[in-house]
């Protein structure tokens, strides 16, 4: 299949890409939300089996971006291997969830954590400007915005694997002792199976990302070998950071002091901040300060750069206007702008703990159909087939993702709305456009 392959892209930005979208919020809070019911043990498994599952997925998209080599992510994958309509619902879930809304909830906690350094700013307002300047940025030219997206990611991952340093340096070493509140009440007993599955919608926010290259994958130098590695290294690679930062937080807290996540959206104060204050003293949060501030805007930078190619590829297609396409070569401007436009929306209405159970729905939802795509593929002549390896893992992760959805749908009733509208309102403009492309070919 023919590539849009304009070749700005290499292995390095691509483990970037995912590296930028993976670290963010989820991994400084998860932690002590999971405190108040799970000890330092089921914490750690439940981590792991989200690792896991996120190297099945990287797996079994890997095989098909091997075949395809298009930019456009679960869009392009839907739409060509298993239906239009599941593609055209991948597309708006990108716009209207997958990007903007974690980005307008990452500006959110810039502007609060600038609010702490310069109490005169507006939170919001911080963050709308942000959210400007990232996309000026990631508009001008694609060097630009590769030299600025490589720039934060380096930053970002030499502080964060200060805070794993300094945590393993000063912290204990010691296995816990810590209980959660319930099991000190007798309300707990055996292993908390249900909750380490139910968690996994925690994980599954920290882990988004993992599939980052496959939006911009025509836009790598050697899409079907490069956009694959990118995935599995940068993936494998959080995925164990992510296991020593919550040894580091469950070595060294209490549930008692991982009760500040409850009190986040006032105060801004993670869990690793309340860990390095208690280990450093003040210099301790501040160095937090300075992390999670830059960690906010390295994800909001890669964000900025890959979601627009997914309404770029619907445009192509003919499913969004043909403005938001963009010029091969060049940034998707109008696609950009609209991504923008949507991300403020969400920034002056919604807050960061109201977005992570829908935005780990949309998620687990769409990646699941996706990795199906790999039986789809195998199906046709005309394409060679996935290794049995990417068969089996995408069997696997599709079972794995579709049982916490329906465990999710049980335990938190706002979810079956979501679904709902992110189900049926996209599938009414589906079946608008789809006759309207009719009538225009027709004509």
């Amino acid at each position: 299949m023919k590539t849009d392959s304009t070749g700005f892209l290499d292995l390095p930005s691509g483990v970037g890409l995912v590296l930028a979208n993976m670290i963010g919020a989820g991994v400084l809070l998860s932690a002590g939300f999971m405190a108040q019911s799970m000890g330092p043990g089921p914490i750690l498994v439940a981590w792991v089996f989200g690792l896991g599952l996120a190297l099945l997925g990287t797996r079994a998209y890997g095989a098909i971006a091997a075949v395809s080599g298009e930019s456009g992510g679960e869009y392009r994958y839907l739409l060509d291997y298993v239906h239009p309509a599941l593609g055209y619902l991948a597309g708006w879930g990108s716009l209207l969830v997958g990007f903007s809304a974690p980005i307008a909830v990452d500006a959110a906690a810039v502007g609060a954590y600038a609010k702490t350094l310069a109490p005169g700013l507006d939170p919001r307002i911080t963050g709308s400007l942000v959210i400007v300047a990232l996309t000026a940025v990631h508009a001008r030219n694609v060097r630009s915005s590769k030299w600025t997206q490589d720039a934060l990611v380096l930053v970002k991952v030499v502080l964060i694997l200060g805070f794993v340093a300094l945590g393993l340096a000063y912290g204990s070493w010691a296995w816990p002792s810590w209980q959660p509140p319930g099991a000190a009440e007798g309300g707990t007993a055996g292993f908390p199976f249900a909750d380490v599955l139910l968690q996994q919608y925690w994980i599954a926010f920290a882990f988004a990302g993992w599939n980052a290259a496959i939006y911009a994958a025509g836009e790598f130098r050697d899409p079907k070998r490069d956009v694959p590695r990118a995935m599995l290294i940068g993936c494998a690679a959080v995925g164990l950071l992510y296991l020593v930062v919550n040894w580091v937080f469950v070595a060294n807290i209490t549930p008692e002091l991982a009760e500040v996540v409850f009190r986040f959206d006032e105060t801004r104060v993670t869990l690793g901040h309340a860990v390095m204050e208690q280990l450093l003293g003040p210099a301790g949060g501040s160095f937090m300060s300075v992390l999670t501030l830059l960690a906010f805007v390295s994800a909001m930078s890669a964000m900025t750069l890959v979601g627009p190619r997914v309404y770029a590829a619907m445009a192509r297609d003919g499913y969004l206007p043909a403005a938001l396409a963009g010029r091969a070569g060049q940034p998707p401007v109008g696609s950009l702008i609209l991504q923008a436009a949507v991300s403020l929306l969400f920034l002056w209405s919604h807050s960061i703990l109201e977005a992570v159970q829908s935005t780990s729905l949309v998620i687990m939802l769409f990646s699941g159909l996706t990795v199906l795509s790999v039986f789809r593929i195998r199906a046709r002549p005309d394409l060679p087939d996935p290794p049995l390896s990417a068969l089996l893992a995408g069997g696997a992760y599709a079972i794995a993702v579709f049982g916490l959805i329906a465990i999710g749908l049980l335990n938190f009733t706002k979810l079956s709305w979501t679904a709902g509208a992110m189900i049926g309102v996209p599938l009414v403009f589906y079946g608008i456009t789809a006759i309207w492309r009719q009538a225009s070919q027709a004509s």
